[in-house]
């Protein structure tokens, strides 16, 4: 499966707006853990996969040379892997998508919908 880039078709647009893009590349599994793990620092490539709770390492491989292909991270000299700007800029712009999820969680949590299946 080729890397999502603006331009092209993706998963839900056949124009590739930027938007559909980014949705595409970050909608396949594990893309936002990486992401979001390296906004830290750089990490090689067993401590990326234990940060993301010991994924496979084939998956890891796959999204690593997604997300290299997208200019989101890069392979240091040293070999770890790293957020670019832009991948810096990916994470900063996810960050109010954090607050509201949690904002999102405490309204569900003191206002249970009703129509809710019991027990879930």
């Amino acid at each position: 499966m080729a890397t999502p880039t603006p331009g092209r078709p993706v998963r839900g647009s056949t124009t590739g707006r930027p938007l559909m893009a980014a949705l595409d590349l970050f909608g396949r599994r594990w893309s936002l853990r990486v992401v979001w793990e390296l906004h830290e620092g750089a990490l090689g490539f067993r401590a990326l996969r234990r940060q993301c709770g010991d994924m496979s390492s084939s998956v890891l491989r796959q999204r690593l040379v997604e997300l290299i292909e997208a200019r989101l991270v890069h392979q240091t000299p040293d070999g770890h892997y790293a957020l670019t700007a832009l991948g810096r800029q990916a994470h900063a712009a996810l960050s109010p998508l954090v607050d509201w999820s949690t904002a999102w969680a405490a309204e569900l949590a003191e206002h249970p919908s009703e129509d809710a299946p019991a027990g879930e």
